[in-house]
């Protein structure tokens, strides 16, 4: 493989702070909007990278669900995920929209969301799904497949006709960001790169080298 002479000349756009929006979740908005009008698939894909209780990073892709005070992923809070925010609540995620150049970095701590909002968001997900989030222990040891299978069948059944309640160990996390970067690729590697980071409460914006 001559993974070296892998590369591109970016050249789809640029950033600049003077177009950008003061606040950098409505400039995500922004542009997660043009990634939607894009039709890229998937994305609300975003790597989740956090810490465990040894301080060994570790990293997984997961789905934006929601962008409010910051940025919303459901999950088992038994995962290796979920241990990792229960030791280290520092966390970052990050998107990459190949298709049209851009990566957006985000930094902050994570926060379990209200508990109202993660039943709403289980009561939306296919059915199928729900039960999913019983029978899954993720991150644990299983013997095989079909032990997945076989408990899915038996839930299937036991709630059959029936409302498939929440799990108590299962819920949505928010990463509440004190560094947003926006990365837009340009010819010769020189990139965009726009930071917003939180100051005494207050963003502050300005540019670093690619």
């Amino acid at each position: 493989m001559n993974l070296a002479a892998l590369r591109e000349n970016y050249q789809k756009g640029e950033l600049l702070e003077s177009k950008v929006h003061p606040d950098p979740l409505e400039q995500f908005k922004i542009w997660f909007k043009e990634a939607q009008n894009a039709e890229l698939p998937e994305p609300n894909a975003m790597f989740l990278s956090t810490l465990g209780k040894d301080m060994r990073p570790s990293g997984r892709i997961v789905l934006l669900k929601y962008v409010d005070r910051g940025f919303s992923f459901f999950t088992n809070y038994f995962s290796r995920k979920g241990h990792d925010i229960e030791h280290h609540d520092k966390a970052s995620i990050t998107f990459f929209w190949g298709e049209l150049e851009r990566q957006v970095r985000i930094e902050g701590h994570v926060e379990k969301v209200d508990e109202k909002l993660s039943t709403e968001y289980f009561q939306s997900r296919p059915r199928a799904s729900q039960i999913g989030a019983w029978v899954s222990e993720q991150s644990a040891k299983i013997p095989h497949r079909e032990f997945l299978e076989e408990r899915f069948n038996a839930l299937e059944k036991q709630y059959e006709g029936q409302e498939i309640p929440k799990p108590a160990h299962w819920g949505g996390y928010e990463l509440i960001p004190d560094y947003i970067e926006f990365w837009q690729g340009r010819p010769s590697r020189l990139h965009d790169r726009v930071v917003y980071e939180l100051v005494h409460g207050n963003w502050e914006r300005y540019r670093i080298a690619p």
